[in-house]
């Protein structure tokens, strides 16, 4: 069988020289033309030699063997580098990145394969001279840090952006609709079309459906409003002596149409939650809303969804197990960030109870981050993702009877606190 070679090249004059003559010796060619790229293509292809250049679009190929030597199948992977041979600090800094060698430009076509048989049979250029080896591994190592460093500082730049522009798209979007909510009311409310509409059921529905897209759309505004609060630490809590019952209890009146189209079973014994807790109701309130939407997105026609609680005089743990589809285990922490989405998106609607309905992917997120604002914690278990057989998921959250914002960084210790003692 024919050696594969890599080429993770950007240089599209080395990319026809080196390829077109590989292909002609005989070699398996697999192509990318970017580092993070390179680096799944050579755990997917399994390469006998890799063929990068010194600059790979915002990469180096020295980053790129980085890489792919910190990765125990890829520890005597032969990897060269295109260069201008007058360049010698710059060779210095490949072969003190792990490098085995170069490819010397200008290329050159008649020698290319026995260059690469040379590597390929275990050749290699080391530095001769280990003082100069290690001093050359040294500045490597200042060099990758400092590019790290400014990865860093990019991505939280740019990820200061994004929620800035989210905020700002939501609170200009909150303005025209106002004004739509207000023009929608007073047509509602126009004696003459009032009329009409009780006359000609068509337009009755027609106004319905403009009711309906503007309170649809006013909640997705809240939605990322609220999830724009908890990624910038700004969710505040108005903590007030609440009933937590009640407040299940009123999330559930409002899916009584949803629950009872989808012919979905509900278990709820609002005696088993506490009474007299101290926690923010609204938002508290908008976290079931979201754990029972969720359970019903994901539980097929009828199905059911069982949600208990169990208090002591310090903390409440509740849950809510449905019998849908189940989670894979390794998405059982992603869910919980931001525009999660599970399932085929092209299936996604915009109704959030239809079975596999759509959503922004906010509401699980908004979940973490209002039970954490209460000092709680919030994970899911399941046996795992299987639409056939519907192994369900439990939705499991611990939250301190007295809400304690202060306690956010101790979600961990507070579940300890719960599987301790007995509830």
């Amino acid at each position: 069988m024919s050696a594969t070679i890599l080429l993770i090249l950007q240089n599209p004059e080395y990319l026809r020289v080196v390829a077109h003559t590989l292909q002609n010796t005989g070699y398996q060619v697999v192509v990318g033309r970017k580092v993070l790229e390179g680096v799944d293509l050579a755990r997917k292809h399994d390469p006998d030699l890799v063929i990068t250049e010194m600059k790979v679009h915002d990469m180096s190929g020295r980053e790129l063997t980085t890489m792919l030597k910190a990765d125990a199948q890829f520890e005597t992977l032969p990897i060269i580098a295109i260069i201008d041979p007058s360049d010698s600090e710059g060779r210095d800094l490949c072969l003190a990145a792990g490098m085995s060698g170069f490819l010397d430009l200008p290329l050159n076509a008649d020698l290319l394969p026995l260059e690469i048989q040379f590597f390929l049979s275990g050749g290699s250029e080391g530095m001769a001279d280990a003082q100069k080896l290690d001093d050359a591994k040294n500045r490597h190592m200042q060099d990758v840090a400092k590019r790290l460093e400014e990865r860093i500082r990019e991505l939280e730049r740019l990820d200061e952006m994004k929620d800035t522009f989210i905020q700002l798209t939501a609170h200009e979007l909150r303005t025209p609709l106002t004004l739509i909510t207000g023009y929608s009311r007073l047509l509602e409310d126009h004696p003459p079309l009032k009329n009409l509409s009780e006359r000609d059921p068509q337009i009755a529905t027609l106004i319905e459906g403009l009711s309906t897209s503007i309170t649809r759309m006013q909640s997705i505004i809240e939605e990322i409003l609220t999830v724009s609060r908890i990624m910038t630490k700004k969710i505040e809590l108005n903590v007030t002596p609440s009933n937590f019952g009640n407040a299940v209890r009123r999330v559930l009146q409002s899916y009584k149409e949803a629950l009872a189209e989808r012919r979905l079973g509900i278990y709820f014994n609002q005696a088993e939650f506490p009474v007299a807790a101290r926690f923010d109701e609204a938002l508290v309130q908008q976290m079931v809303s979201n754990l029972i939407s969720n359970a019903i997105k994901y539980t097929p026609d009828g199905g059911s969804i069982l949600i208990q609680a169990q208090t002591n005089n310090q903390i409440v743990r509740f849950s809510i197990k449905d019998s849908g589809v189940g989670i894979a285990p390794e998405m059982r922490e992603l869910i919980f960030e931001r525009m999660s989405i599970g399932g085929d998106i092209a299936l996604h609607t915009t109704s959030k109870t239809n079975y596999l309905g759509g959503g922004l992917g906010l509401g699980l997120t908004i979940c973490k981050g209002i039970v954490e604002a209460h000092g709680g914690k919030i994970w899911v278990e399941s046996p795992g993702y299987d639409p056939e057989h519907c192994p369900g998921s439990e939705f499991i959250v611990v939250m301190p009877i007295i809400a304690n914002p202060e306690a956010r960084a101790n979600g961990s210790r507070i579940k300890k606190l719960a599987s301790r003692q007995s509830l």
